[in-house]
C-alpha cells in the first residue's frame, strides 16, 4: 500500500552522529526486510535503532515504526528519543481508551511494552492492515520461549509488519536454543528450521554431555552452525573487537568459608533435597528443572540463611565478606552496585548500609520509585545501589559506578552478563571490577562453573569465537559438580 503522507511531517534529522561501527551496522541492515542487531550490551544499540527508524521514515514506504520493549524501559526510550531526535513518540499503554487515539492518529513512532501487544492483538491486526508498519523489538530475548502466549502473539503478528528487527546483546540468554524463537519471528523458520523441539535437542547444554565425547562433538557442531545460518541478516560486535575503547573489566573471585551455624543449616537443606530427589526417582545427572528449582534453596542458604529460616540468628559468611569489600570501595571514593536475586536481601542491605548513602531497585517497587533511585544514585552522597537483576539488568546506564558485587547468583546467564554491564559501557572512564562472592564447598562453586559453560556456548552460537577455540575452553564438568553438591560423601569416597 502507498505511504500515508502527513500535512506536517516531523523533523527526521538526527541530533547526534553515530560512532563508525554504529553507522556500519545501520548500512548493513537498513534495506533488509528483517534483521537482528546483536551488538554486545553497552555498545549503543539504541542509537542504531533510532537512526534506522529515521532512515525508514525518510527513504522507504514505512508509515510508522513500533518499538516493543519491556515495561520498565519505555521511559528510557522516551529519554533516548529526546536526546537523539526531534520526535516525541506516542505511547501505547495498558489504558485502552488512550490507545484508541494512538491507533487512529498519525504518529510516526510508537513506543509500547510487550504485554500491550498481547492485550491489544485484535486492534493491532486491524491497524497493521491499514498502514505500512515496521517493528523493532528491544531485548528480544523476552521471546525466547516459543510456547509462551506472548511469543505466540508476536508470531501471529509477524507477517503483518513490513519490516522486522530484533535487538539484544544476549541472544543466547541462557541456553543456545533460546535464539530459535527470536529468529523464527523474523523469518518463519527459513534459517533455523520450523521444528523447535528438534532444534532444542540438537543444541541443549545438557548434563548428559559430560558422559559422551560423541554427544559433545554433535552439540558443538550444532551450535557452531547457528551464526553461519543467520549471518546474512545479523550484525554483532563485541567490546573485545576493538571497535571502541572501553576501560578494562577485572574479575575477582571473593571466597570465604561457611560459618558453623550456616553450614549446619546448609547440610540440613541438602539432606532434605536428597530425600526429595530420590523420592522422585530422578537421576541427579539430568538437568531436571524441578531439581534446579529445589537447588535454589541452597543458593539462598549460601546467600543469607534468614531467607530460608526466619529463626536463624547467626552470621552469614558472605555478609562479613560484603562488609569488607564495600568498606574498601566506599573509602576509596568509588561507587558500587550489589546484585542479589532476592528482594528481601535488597531491602535488608539497603537499610543496613544506609550510612553509605544507599538506594535500592527491585520488582515490588513502582517504576517511578525505581527511576528515583537511579537519579539519587547519580548524586555524590549516594554511593551504593542494591538491586535484583530481574528489575534493573537492562536499559540502565550506571557508569557513575565502577564496581559490581554479585552477592549471590542464580542460574541465568542473561542476568549475570546484563547486570555486570550496567557499568561497563559507553561513557565509562574507569576500570570496572566484578566481584563474585563464593562460599567454598557450596553450590556457589557449581553456579560459577555452570555460568562459564553457558557463556562459552553462547560465544560459539553468537559467532564470537571459533569452533576450534570453543573446543579448547569447553568444560562439561558442571554435571559432575552438581552431583558433588548433593553427594559430597560419595565424592570423598571416590578420592580415597
Amino acid at each position: 500500500m502507498k505511504k500515508i503522507h502527513l500535512k506536517r511531517e516531523p523533523n527526521l534529522a538526527a541530533k547526534l552522529s553515530p560512532f563508525l561501527y554504529q553507522a556500519e551496522a545501520l548500512n548493513a541492515i537498513k534495506d533488509l526486510d528483517y534483521a537482528a542487531v546483536f551488538h554486545e550490551q553497552g555498545l549503543g544499540k539504541t542509537k542504531i535503532a533510532i537512526d534506522l527508524m529515521l532512515y525508514w521514515l525518510e527513504h522507504t514506504d514505512i508509515d510508522t515504526v513500533l518499538i516493543a520493549t519491556k515495561k520498565q524501559l519505555v521511559q528510557n526510550w522516551m529519554r533516548e528519543f529526546k536526546t537523539h531526535t526531534y520526535i516525541v513518540p506516542a505511547v501505547l499503554s495498558s489504558n485502552k481508551s488512550d490507545n484508541f487515539y494512538v491507533f487512529t492518529g498519525a504518529a510516526r513512532i510508537i513506543v509500547t511494552n510487550f504485554e500491550v501487544l498481547q492485550v491489544e492483538e485484535e486492534r493491532f491486526k486491524m491497524y497493521l492492515n491499514t498502514r505500512n508498519v515496521a517493528i523493532i523489538i528491544d531485548e528480544s530475548a523476552k521471546l525466547k520461549n516459543p510456547g509462551a502466549k506472548l511469543t505466540q502473539t508476536f508470531f501471529e503478528l509477524s507477517s503483518l509488519f513490513k519490516k522486522r528487527v530484533i535487538m539484544t546483546g544476549t541472544p543466547v540468554a541462557n541456553r543456545p536454543y533460546d535464539i530459535w524463537a527470536q529468529i523464527y519471528f523474523l523469518d518463519k523458520g527459513k534459517s533455523l528450521g520450523t521444528d523447535f523441539a528438534s532444534f532444542k535437542d540438537d543444541t541443549d547444554l545438557s548434563n548428559k554431555l559430560s558422559k559422551s565425547e560423541d554427544m559433545q562433538n554433535s552439540f558443538e557442531d550444532a551450535i557452531a552452525s547457528i551464526y553461519e545460518k543467520i549471518r546474512s541478516f545479523s550484525v554483532r560486535e563485541t567490546k573485545s573487537s576493538g571497535i571502541i575503547s572501553l576501560p578494562e573489566k577485572v574479575y575477582f573471585r571473593e571466597e570465604t568459608e561457611f560459618t558453623q551455624q550456616q553450614f549446619d543449616l546448609y547440610e540440613r537443606i541438602r539432606q532434605e533435597l536428597i530425600i526429595q530427589v530420590q523420592q522422585d526417582g530422578r537421576v541427579i545427572g539430568d538437568d531436571s528443572s524441578a531439581i534446579v528449582k529445589r537447588m535454589l534453596r541452597l543458593v539462598q542458604v549460601s546467600s543469607r540463611p534468614f531467607l530460608v529460616d526466619e529463626s536463624f540468628t547467626g552470621d552469614s559468611a558472605k555478609e562479613k565478606l560484603l562488609d569488607r569489600i564495600l568498606h574498601e570501595i566506599i573509602t576509596s571514593g568509588e561507587k558500587c552496585i550489589v546484585w542479589t536475586n532476592f528482594i528481601d536481601n535488597v531491602d535488608y542491605f539497603q537499610n543496613k548500609y544506609a550510612h553509605y548513602g544507599s538506594v535500592k531497585i527491585h520488582g515490588k517497587m513502582k517504576i517511578s520509585d525505581r527511576n528515583r533511585s537511579v537519579e539519587r544514585f547519580r548524586a555524590k552522597e549516594y554511593q551504593v545501589m542494591f538491586a535484583t537483576p530481574a528489575s534493573a539488568k537492562e536499559g540502565l546506564t550506571l557508569t557513575m559506578a565502577n564496581h559490581v558485587i554479585f552477592y549471590d547468583r542464580g542460574f541465568s546467564l542473561d542476568d549475570y552478563l546484563q547486570a555486570q554491564d550496567r557499568i561497563h559501557r559507553i561513557s565509562q572512564e574507569n576500570i570496572c571490577y566484578v566481584h563474585n562472592l563464593i562460599i567454598r564447598g557450596s553450590i556457589d562453586e557449581w553456579v560459577d562453573l555452570l555460568l562459564q559453560a553457558k557463556q562459552n556456548a553462547a560465544f560459539l552460537a553468537q559467532g564470537d569465537i571459533s569452533l576450534k577455540k570453543y573446543k579448547e575452553i569447553a568444560d562439561y564438568s558442571y554435571a559432575d559438580i552438581m552431583k558433588a553438591v548433593l553427594f559430597p560423601e560419595e565424592e570423598d569416597k571416590s578420592n580415597e
